[in-house]
């Protein structure tokens, strides 16, 4: 097939993607869905069927595999792998395996954060058993090729680069170095300008067979398949993976740092803050509770505590927000600001005061309806498209939320009181353990040690 020939087709079926992908956005209510467990020997998929259009996603995880889980001396090596599977497998090379992905529509990537690996795979049900071939090598034949290995790496070092450039990235890299100092979760997810290039094709081998294991493997799909379709592809995908990773023990790991500010200088006309406490792990019973005083305190949308005080009375930031993190062996309240250099002294003032008078003082029956009513609406939100869908099928897994889970959420928000949200702002938001990292010349504002 010509170059030509073979982009005008994967134009035309990349065209029935999105359509399908669009038109697949209101299939699946949150209110109807039914998941179903397909098994293939000890490998498990939660499947929900949609045949109103012909297209498949499905969400790969794989627990413990995360930059956590990253050698001390080669920091970046699962984001590089993650960067490296859809670059060539088996007798295909990385220009090879491209083509075959675009000529037939396949969107195949992988990815890494802190905690864990993932994968994610969407085609159109005519592609299905090629797409699951082409995963199915890019998991056990991977080639890590010498040219993809040398660009990849030279990517992530120019993003290291700029990043180190920008404020924002900037702020946060150094808030989860002073937040976790020499533990596993201060390792930048990217790696380093220093551990990456240490990083050779054994490691990248290694690493597939150390960490991505049968016993850690998550997997959602949704889409035009039913369960009897499903099991034979989940055998033949995934049935060569080792059947257990190879033991890593983490540590529990307390944020540090709390009740310091420390400034990155840089030269750049606005400064850029991050601060952080110590939060609720994802299997607290309290954790329904945190996500409706978070938004409450700095949560999406435009109303919120520290949006209102801040940004609308005062107009000293262009955004303040914040986000319980559950991680693994860690928790936190993240919060991030950007305000002008004359600005930063009174913003973390207020952030603060907002933090203690929250802390202090509660929130109104209106506050708790008005954020209720937000979370409990905006969540069908998150089942629009098949992708999305299959991701949070391999998140509920991931947490261990049980699989009625998507049903039974609006009522566990639903089920949060006044004097919950209260009693947990007293035993939980401390204004004196935030940690602070202001990146820019801020005026007025001097690194502390504490």
């Amino acid at each position: 097939m010509s170059r030509s020939h073979r982009g005008c087709t994967a134009r035309l079926a990349g065209a029935v993607l999105v359509v399908a992908l669009w038109l697949g956005v209101l299939a699946t209510p949150a209110a109807a869905v039914q998941i179903q467990p397909v098994r293939a020997g000890d490998i498990e998929a939660w499947l929900i069927e949609d045949h109103a259009n012909p297209i498949l996603s499905l969400r790969i995880a794989f627990r413990d595999s995360g930059s956590a889980f990253d050698p001390a001396d080669k920091a970046g090596l699962a984001r590089l792998t993650a960067a490296l599977l859809d670059e060539g497998a088996g007798n295909l090379d990385s220009q090879a395996f491209q083509a075959k992905l675009e000529d037939l529509a396949i969107r195949l990537s992988f990815s890494a954060d802190r905690d864990n690996f993932f994968g994610s795979l969407t085609t159109l049900t005519a592609n299905r058993d090629t797409a699951f071939e082409l995963l199915r090598l890019a998991l056990m034949q991977p080639r890590f090729d010498d040219e993809p290995v040398a660009r990849n790496r030279s990517q992530l070092e120019a993003y290291l680069r700029r990043s180190a450039e920008d404020p924002e990235s900037r702020s946060d890299d150094v808030l989860w170095e002073k937040l976790f100092a020499d533990s596993p979760y201060a390792h930048p997810v990217e790696g380093t300008l220093e551990s990456l290039p240490r990083i050779d094709r054994t490691d990248l081998q290694r690493f597939l067979r150390e960490r991505l294991a049968r016993n850690g493997l998550v997997l959602g799909v949704v889409g035009d398949i039913t369960g009897a379709e499903l099991a034979p592809l989940l055998e033949k995908t995934f049935g060569g993976l080792p059947v257990q990773a190879a033991p890593v023990a983490i540590p529990e790991m307390q944020p540090k740092g709390a009740g310091t500010v420390s400034v990155v200088d840089m030269d750049v006309p606005q400064s850029a803050i991050g601060f952080a406490q110590p939060g609720l792990k994802r299997d607290d019973p309290r954790f329904y509770t945190l996500t409706v005083l978070n938004q409450i305190l700095g949560g999406s949308g435009l109303s919120s505590r520290l949006f209102d005080e801040i940004r609308e009375r005062r107009g000293l930031v262009y955004g303040v927000s914040t986000a319980p993190v559950p991680l693994d062996h860690a928790a936190l309240i993240m919060g991030s600001a950007a305000t002008g250099n004359e600005h930063a002294a009174e913003t973390l003032s207020l952030i603060r005061q907002e933090w203690h008078r929250f802390s202090t003082g509660g929130v109104t029956a209106a506050e708790l309806s008005d954020s209720k009513t937000f979370l409990t609406g905006s969540f069908p939100l998150r089942f629009t498209g098949s992708a999305r869908l299959a991701g949070m099928l391999a998140s509920v897994q991931l947490e261990n939320l049980g699989i009625d889970y998507l049903n039974r959420r609006n009522g566990l928000i639903e089920a949060v009181g006044l004097e919950d949200v209260n009693t947990l702002a007293r035993s939980l938001l401390n204004a004196q353990a935030l940690t602070f990292v202001v990146v820019g010349r801020p005026q007025g504002v001097l690194p502390s040690q504490k």
